[in-house]
């Protein structure tokens, strides 16, 4: 007969150390609350090792070298290639070399417990960690254990030994021939950036444009990008089987077959939460975890099961996740101090701007950036909205980014209540554009105030009255 560990209580018990497990850990912290976080690999999640800054630190080189190679009297000190041992020396800075010692003082000096290992729910508010130590919350227990990339049945891949987003990342080695698969977010990053490193690209996209999430106009130019750099852009492709033998091979549905050196399959992700107990409080094993605007899932009575970041499903993004753990983190600190939730639309208890269209930029060359709805979006909303285009290359800023900057811009305007409801931005150095956009949809900054707003000269920014001046006439 196996002996239950003595429990050992906390107000809140957070499964999962990514950035989403930290900020709500950090939240609850503050609010006053005992927290215990729970993690099994390193601590500081797949953003700081094998998404967001690995992946950063691989795609600023070849930006630089793009922006340089635009200027004349700067390409021609530019005319060189990077320097691959280079890149990925600094990439490996970036994750700490994949240790987490740094993360996890942050976790103590902020007076939370680590304990490392599985964990697995085992009923109300219990987490039981690696068969041994029985973890229970007074409050609340949080799910924030993200996703992992999701590979689909096609014959011999498994054998094939595909690089997923974690690969993509972490590689050693420049390989001579890559294989992407996809046309998501993923995909078209790390093309650029193995192609930038050297690698003859070819992407495989099985629908017939990329970015289907963004504005049409997006994936074009995005695509363009790419095929200028080099890249071998094959759309409405589908693999149908792999087979490594040193080298993969892969067999197109044209009949076609294709050799790299490596193969990435960038074609969605999958939530972590097939083995953390979900079947003990009546969910499955698995699945997505639904939950409301405070991020309280919906599925369990009592109010004390959390999940935040990509596990909820709600919006696959880092910067999104830590958002929601702050509101996650805040409502239940409310609630451990026995107050009503304010959870109204932009209250301090909703996490609104998942539903309001979250800001993401895609890190390609040009870069693309949106905020909001798209156009289609709006309009399926049931919205009477105007889309207002602008080149970018016809603002005077844009010009200082080199003689052929190729760029576009769209607000989408509510025409009742004559505010944004989403931008997008396309072209070389917009990341920076996001957030005011952001701001203009979060404020519902009414577009009269707006007009208000100067843009400096000479900035790229200076869109923004360009796209106002068209939308008033």
């Amino acid at each position: 007969m196996t002996l239950q560990p003595e429990p050992e209580q906390y107000d809140v018990v957070v499964l999962g150390a990514g950035p989403t497990g930290e900020n709500l850990a950090d939240r609850a912290k503050a609010a006053g609350l005992s927290t215990v976080v729970v993690e099994s690999q390193l601590v500081g999640g797949e953003c700081s090792y094998w998404a967001c800054m690995p992946s950063k630190a691989l795609l600023r080189p070849a930006a630089a070298l793009a922006h340089a190679r635009a200027l004349p009297g700067a390409k021609e000190a530019a005319s060189g290639a990077l320097d691959p041992a280079a890149v990925l020396a600094r990439r490996d800075e970036f994750t700490s070399h994949w240790h987490d010692d740094g993360q996890v003082r942050w976790l103590r000096d902020t007076g939370i417990e680590l304990v490392r290992g599985h964990g697995r729910l085992t009923g109300e508010r219990a987490v039981l960690v690696d068969g041994q130590r029985l973890l229970t919350a007074r409050h609340a227990v949080a799910v924030c254990t993200g996703s992992r990339a999701a590979l689909p049945h096609v014959p011999g891949l498994a054998e094939a030994h595909p690089w997923t987003s974690r690969d993509a990342t972490s590689s050693a080695v420049v390989p001579r021939r890559l294989a992407v698969v996809g046309g998501g977010v993923v995909a078209v990053e790390m093309a650029t950036a193995w192609r930038a490193l050297g690698s003859e690209v070819t992407l495989l996209v099985r629908s017939a444009g990329l970015l289907p999430r963004m504005e049409p106009f997006t994936g074009e130019l995005v695509a363009a990008g790419l095929a200028e750099a080099g890249v071998d852009l094959r759309f409405s492709t589908s693999v149908t089987a792999l087979h490594r033998d040193g080298a993969v091979t892969l067999e197109l549905d044209s009949g076609e077959q294709l050799e790299a050196d490596e193969v990435l399959y960038a074609t969605g992700r999958a939530p972590r939460t097939d083995d953390i107990g979900l079947e003990s409080v009546g969910l499955t094993p698995g699945s997505w975890l639904e939950v409301d605007d405070s991020c309280s899932v919906t599925g369990v009575p009592g109010g004390w099961l959390y999940a935040a970041g990509d596990v909820n499903h709600r919006a696959l993004l880092t910067h999104q996740g830590k958002y929601q753990a702050r509101i996650a983190g805040a409502a239940i600190g409310a609630r451990a101090r026995g107050e009503q939730l304010d959870t109204a639309r932009w209250s301090a208890h909703s996490a609104s701007a998942d539903t309001a269209g979250p800001p993401q930029v895609v890190f390609t060359e040009p870069e693309a950036t949106s905020v909001g709805l798209t156009l289609r979006q709006a309009e399926e909303a049931g919205l009477r909205v105007q889309a207002v285009d602008h080149d970018l290359g016809q603002v005077a800023g844009a010009s200082l980014y080199g003689d052929n900057y190729q760029g576009r811009a769209r607000l989408v305007i509510d025409l009742d209540r004559e505010i944004l409801v989403g931008a997008t931005f396309v072209g070389p150095a917009v990341a920076e554009l996001l957030h005011s956009a952001t701001v203009a949809v979060v404020g519902e900054v009414p577009i009269d105030r707006l007009w208000h707003a100067v843009p400096s000269y000479p900035t790229i920014s200076e869109v923004w009255l360009r796209l106002l001046e068209t939308y008033r006439g």
